[in-house]
């Protein structure tokens, strides 16, 4: 449905304008902050960025970022190396000379304890799944995601390493090769014996110690990992290696802008002091919330951003990256687009299987319900992490039933006879601003924790009611048309 062209316009121009304006809030409230609470642990001076000092407390960016300047990158050229010449010399055995890399790198960087840890896991669900058994490949899946919880096999394997990075990185990587093993001992127990072929153990390992997405993801299914390998043989090295030059590009621009980011705009700092928010502006509080999911994205443009590039380049399709929060609008639109790896693992293997929405409203309930805790268990279920699931879960099932709602005849028909098509999308627009305000609220208390969502919801919609919630909605309501317009030209579900 169609908008006038001025309308529109005017919805372009106060999305981009709020951004501007709330960063340049955040962007003093940062200095503010530096000149009050600071007191030189928390972040660091940059040589790369005029000496502005730089927040360092997103564990999850400062990790990886470590990692990434020596060893990963070094492995991951490596593996482009061995790609390319395998492609070129011996085409037919390239994904066994990338097994065996894949399984070096891992030597490598994890340690032969570590390396022998993970042969472990996979040996173990291979087992069961022999048994072919959907429900016990998935409670020993379970059980081994539990084990890097039991405090003392944690003792045992810090024992292993001389660094706590070191031993972080073996946990990230038993979590999500824990996802990878998976999908495979399902895929395995749902084949014909006749099909057994495709679902080897070479192919096991093969899934498994494909290096790109060794350590962090980005998930990709067994099916569409063995589809790709499969199709791979078809695509040509030169047109692969042009591309990832351009997407090379791309990368280095949001790594420059994720570090630009957490340089001038201390989001990270200021949400780890409740004191310092209690007495910042609505204006101030409501940029460092954009500025805090925005980075987020940001950082999983780069954090997937990279392997894909790698992935592309071995001639193999890529999952989509994330798309920009800025352009959702509701709960259901976030789990399709920005982790959508993840979120093809969660509806093949635990939202269809329950019984989804085909079971009937209760099913669905059900079904969510599961899914949601099985990505907070994998998360790691700390408290804050339970709740954000409980929001989504309710945000995901209004969601759906107000869908059912409006899609009834009756309604259908009442809503198409009171109201024009350019009504009917700013109706649309008008429910997609209270669900992006929950849905903000909800990262929130992922990103920052229970007491900053709870710092959000009094000073907005207690201490700020009723004009507060009036002007966030208002915003949000531009930002849903642009959403809605960029679904509309792309043709997105």
């Amino acid at each position: 449905m169609l908008l006038p062209q001025w309308e529109m316009d005017f919805y372009f121009l106060v999305s981009v304008g709020f951004h501007i304006y709330s960063f340049y809030e955040v962007y003093l409230l940062s200095q503010e902050y530096i000149l009050e609470y600071d007191n030189g642990v928390d972040s660091e001076e940059s040589t790369l960025f005029w000496g502005l000092k730089k927040d360092t407390l997103d564990f999850e960016w400062s990790f990886w970022t470590g990692w990434a300047r020596v060893p990963l990158l070094v492995f991951l050229t490596g593996h482009i190396v061995v790609s390319l010449a395998s492609r070129f010399f011996m085409r037919a055995l390239q994904p066994w000379c990338l097994m065996i890399y894949g399984m070096f790198a891992c030597w490598f960087l994890l340690g032969i304890h570590g390396f022998g840890l993970l042969l472990l896991h996979i040996f173990v669900s291979y087992t069961v799944a022999q048994l072919r058994i959907p429900v016990l490949s998935w409670v020993c899946s379970l059980l081994l995601l539990a084990t890097l919880q039991v405090e003392a096999i944690e003792e045992e394997t810090r024992a292993w390493y001389r660094t706590e990075n070191e031993y972080y990185l073996l946990q990230f990587t038993l979590a999500v090769r824990c996802l990878f093993y998976t999908s495979f001992c399902l895929e395995y127990c749902w084949q014909q014996k006749d099909q057994e072929s495709g679902y080897s153990l070479a192919w096991l390992l093969l899934y498994m110690f494909y290096y790109p997405m060794f350590h962090n993801g980005p998930i990709m299914n067994f099916d569409e990992f063995r589809k790709e390998m499969q199709k791979q043989k078809t695509s040509t090295p030169k047109t692969d290696l042009r591309v990832g030059i351009l997407c090379a590009f791309r990368l280095f621009w949001w790594w420059w802008l994720a570090e630009l980011m957490i340089h001038l705009m201390h989001m990270h700092e200021m949400y780890a002091s409740d004191a310092f928010l209690r007495t910042t502006s609505h204006w101030a509080l409501g940029g460092l919330a954009l500025a805090h999911v925005l980075f987020f994205y940001v950082k999983y443009l780069v954090l997937y951003g990279l392997p894909a590039l790698v992935v592309r380049i071995d001639g193999l399709r890529p999952q989509p990256l994330p798309r920009c929060v800025s352009t959702m609008y509701s709960f259901t639109e976030m789990w399709r687009t920005f982790d959508v790896g993840l979120h093809r693992f969660l509806i093949r293997y635990i939202y269809i299987p329950m019984g989804g929405s085909k079971s009937g409203h209760g099913g669905m309930l059900l079904s969510t319900g599961i899914t949601f805790a099985f990505v907070t268990y994998w998360h790691g279920a700390h408290q804050n992490l339970w709740c954000w699931a409980v929001l989504n879960w309710i945000g995901i099932n209004t969601e759906y039933i107000i869908r059912r709602l409006l899609s009834c005849a009756i309604v259908r028909s009442t809503v198409c006879q009171k109201l024009s098509p350019e009504m009917q999308r700013r109706f649309h627009a008008t429910l997609a601003a209270v669900a992006t305000s929950m849905l903000i609220l909800t990262n929130l208390v992922f990103l920052g924790g229970e007491h900053v969502g709870k710092i959000y919801w009094e000073k907005f919609f207690i201490e700020g009611w009723p004009w507060a919630p009036i002007i966030v909605w208002a915003f949000l309501y531009c930002y849903a048309h642009i959403g809605i317009e960029w679904d509309r030209v792309y043709h997105l579900p």
